[in-house]
């Protein structure tokens, strides 16, 4: 079981790379929009969210009966997995729940000498797999697959539900959400806690065919969301543009942190999101970990034994707290 310590840093209150939240505060159309409901806390929202389900619908042109929405997408990940997680195919490194909560699961390795990346169009999935699983971008790399292929694998293995992971489209990718529509066996989660920065709200979404979705809406709490978090997230979600100018200065900081670490002669990996893979080698990990949690910097060595013990997952921070990483990393390396 993932521990609490990365659950959520517990009571940490140095800096925190840990976690792939997002460095930046909702923007400010959120904030106001969640303080102004506060005050109505004593009523419930309309029920299943359905003013942020509206507004979903006409943002991703698909109807609003396809859209299940939680708190927060590992909920709805935990949902999934319990209906379809019998025998599950990940393409690893992957998000770290996935492993947990499968009941058995296969892989399909992307390797460091390719830069984690995959032509999905290669992929062959096991007989017996009850899930396939796709997140894109890829946690813990930050890269992105092609994802045009996709269609062609749901036509070739029609009796296997695909599930796509998009937590972190909003910083990069092809969404293939609008895809569900055509297809019975692709299932789509999203999440605003990362590009958003509403993680604290605890917003999750799913875009799924519709005997799924009918099934989690009607297992599930009518009211999901507090009355705060569905105001701020229809606010957030009115104001992409401002998101796309928060990416571009995220992307900027991403890059100028991973250019300093190569300086250093840490090995980093190409990303399209504020998050990178590290090869610290030959020094390991959790060694390097346990010392900068001495320092106040609490970060994520990835514990997998295929890879090596150097492997650590990289998130930026605000500028400043970045050049605390690296003047720590320059004393210890």
């Amino acid at each position: 079981m993932t521990s609490l310590t990365e659950k959520g840093g517990g009571a940490f209150e140095g800096i925190k790379l840990l976690l792939c939240e997002n460095p930046l505060p909702p923007i400010e159309e959120a904030i106001a929009a969640a303080q102004a409901e506060a005050p109505r806390g004593n009523y419930y929202t309309e029920a299943y969210s359905a003013p942020l389900r509206r507004l979903l619908s006409e943002q991703i042109n698909v109807p609003e009966r396809l859209i299940h929405i939680n708190a927060g997408s590992e909920l709805i990940l935990r949902q999934l997995f319990d209906r379809f997680g019998q025998q599950v195919h990940l393409l690893t490194p992957t998000y770290s729940l996935f492993p947990e909560i499968a009941r058995r699961y296969s892989e399909t390795r992307l390797l460091p000498e390719k830069d984690f990346s995959l032509d999905l169009g290669e992929l062959r999935i096991p007989d017996g797999t009850t899930l396939a699983v796709i997140v894109n971008p890829n946690n813990p790399n930050g890269g992105t697959f092609n994802i045009e292929p996709l269609p062609a694998l749901l036509r070739r293995y029609p009796n296997i539900p695909f599930l796509v992971d998009e937590a972190f489209i909003g910083l990069s990718g092809q969404s293939v959400a609008h895809l569900v529509p055509a297809y019975r066996n692709l299932l789509v989660t999203r999440t605003l806690s990362k590009a958003h920065s509403l993680a604290g709200f605890r917003v999750g979404y799913a875009i799924l065919p519709e005997p799924i979705a009918d099934d989690l809406n009607q297992h599930n709490d009518a009211y999901p969301l507090a009355r705060p978090s569905e105001a701020a997230a229809i606010a957030t979600l009115r104001h992409e543009e401002k998101i796309r100018e928060r990416i571009t200065q995220l992307r900027k900081w991403t890059t100028e942190l991973a250019t300093q670490l190569r300086k250093l002669g840490v090995r980093t990996f190409p990303t399209e999101t504020y998050f990178f893979l590290t090869d610290f080698a030959p020094h390991r990990a959790h060694a390097l970990a346990a010392l900068l949690k001495e320092r106040n910097i609490l970060v994520k060595p990835l514990n997998d034994e295929r890879l090596g013990p150097g492997y650590m997952r990289v998130t930026t921070t605000l500028p400043e707290d970045n050049a605390r990483f690296v003047a720590a990393l320059r004393e210890l390396l």
